[in-house]
């Protein structure tokens, strides 16, 4: 059984502090914009923050009602009640954080323990408590700190006058996406039993990967966006639609209710703008490629396509350095793609079998969910 460190606890204290740090900068640099009167800016980022909000805890607590079922209404109320204030995050990470604590620090598991010992017990809450998070934090990375880095990338290119607070917002999103990419696949890798461990070189390969093919595609859509901000919303519309329509070709089973499923395949075409999302844990080589040709294909035409079409505003921009990040950061993050995919990510996928055995009674009932929760979850 994979075991729950000292070094997972203090790396979850950390993940909760940048949460909140999140949140202030957040607030902060939509309080500059407001203050300088970029009114539209500032709505636009309390806009990603509320959407991501209000998403994820809406997930949350579908999750807490799923396992939950059968136990004491009142306590349900009461965590309904949170969720409302948007703060049920912090009751998830009070969870992982009591549970943690006690594997940490206060139980010792031996290897002859049996599932009955209340150090297996914590283990299983405080792993199923931190995988939670980790789904709900890759959420928000798709819904809040990736478009709030492309609008903080936009307004550079915009504007010649640049100030600490953007500089700050895109550090941030970096260090966010980085993070939640990360934690989600370390929680992947230790939740489903055929998947090996996510070793330090495979988390840099990975990061390397995702970080530069979503920047390429980042700084394509900022110099579409100043070219034209309808041409760029109709070519995310049009890429959300297909991912949409992907995703009901795939008939996902994430969630019980049907009005959830197509929230989560609604979520998962956002997604998909941004970065390849595997949801059903198959061999997926031939959708990745055709995933990345489209988006190298796409990125190209922006490129040709700004430089036939406006030369003048090319030079404002410096459009040859942002065209060299932009072709470097492609090549690079296929290249490091290529690499992760042929070294170091795990050849056995997840099946049924493997993945949900069959136990008896409430506790088994209880497994059932978590286990399919993430099997259903998969982004590799």
């Amino acid at each position: 059984m994979m075991k729950f460190t000292k070094q997972n606890f203090f790396f979850l204290v950390g993940g909760m502090i940048i949460y909140v740090v999140d949140i202030g900068v957040d607030f902060w640099v939509a309080s500059r914009y407001f203050c300088q009167g970029q009114y539209s800016w500032s709505i636009l980022i309390l806009c990603f923050r509320g959407l991501s909000s209000l998403i994820t805890q809406i997930f949350s607590y579908e999750w807490f009602k799923n396992d939950w079922e059968g136990t004491d209404t009142g306590k349900l109320k009461l965590v309904f009640l949170v969720h409302l204030f948007q703060c049920g995050i912090f009751i998830r990470y009070w969870f992982a954080l009591k549970y943690g604590c006690q594997v940490a620090f206060k139980q010792t598991s031996s290897r002859d323990a049996s599932e009955a010992d209340p150090s297996n017990f914590f283990q299983k809450q405080a792993i199923d408590a931190v995988t939670d998070i980790n789904m709900l934090r890759l959420f928000k990375t798709f819904l809040k700190t990736t478009p709030q880095l492309f609008l903080q990338i936009y307004i550079l290119m915009e504007h010649d006058k640049t100030h600490f607070y953007q500089y700050a917002a895109i550090i941030v999103s970096f260090c966010g996406i980085s993070l939640s990419m990360v934690d989600y696949q370390t929680s992947l890798r230790k939740s489903l039993p055929e998947k090996d461990e996510f070793r330090v070189l495979s988390k840099f390969m990975y990061v390397l990967y995702k970080l530069l093919t979503i920047t390429s595609w980042i700084l394509s859509i900022s110099l579409i966006t100043l070219l034209s901000i309808r041409i760029s919303v109709i070519l995310l519309v049009f890429l959300w639609i297909c991912g949409f329509t992907w995703t009901l070709k795939q008939h996902t089973t994430f969630c019980k209710s049907t009005k959830m499923e197509y929230l989560y395949r609604t979520v998962v075409g956002i997604i998909l703008i941004f970065s390849f999302f595997n949801i059903k844990g198959r061999r997926t080589k031939v959708c990745i490629s055709i995933y990345y040709a489209t988006h190298t294909v796409v990125t190209l035409s922006i490129l040709f396509v700004y430089i036939s079409w406006k030369p003048s505003i090319i030079e404002e921009i410096c459009f040859t350095i942002v065209g060299i990040l932009t072709i470097l950061s492609l090549v690079l993050g296929i290249i490091f793609l290529v690499v992760y995919y042929s070294h170091f990510h795990p050849t056995t996928y997840c099946r049924p079998q493997a993945c949900s055995d069959e136990i008896d009674g409430v506790a088994g009932q209880k497994d059932r969910v978590k286990t399919s929760r993430f099997q259903n979850f998969l982004m590799q």
